[in-house]
């Protein structure tokens, strides 16, 4: 199994394997083709309320318990599955646009996929 998180600004590499934008909003200046997204699941991301409370001070341990929480959601929790299934065929890079992807969903998506 190979899983790891990449910022959406940085070039495509062979071995990133399945690309999934693991964030809500398409990141700004960044074209589709330049990109090379494969999937953009955005039932897997944070809600904008979460999203909000988060960008507005919360806390990162609160942030990621109540992230958690709306991943148990059934069409999140279906998502995270098909997740799983495709880094067990092979590597998945997370792409996400944060500024600091080791203190965000991208982190937590990271972890439970076993990364």
């Amino acid at each position: 199994m190979s899983v790891r998180v990449r910022r959406i600004y940085e070039a495509p590499e062979p071995d990133d394997g399945l690309r999934v934008l693991v964030d809500r909003l398409w990141p700004r200046g960044v074209t589709k083709e330049a990109a090379h997204v494969d999937e953009w699941p955005k039932g897997l991301t944070p809600s904008a309320e979460l999203r909000t409370w988060f960008h507005r001070g919360g806390s990162y341990e609160e942030f990621r318990a109540r992230y958690e929480t709306e991943l148990d959601a059934p069409e999140a929790a279906e998502l995270l599955d098909g997740l799983r299934e495709s880094v067990r065929k092979g590597p998945v890079t997370l792409l996400t646009a944060t500024k600091a992807p080791e203190r965000s969903h991208a982190q937590v998506l990271l972890e439970l996929l076993g990364g």
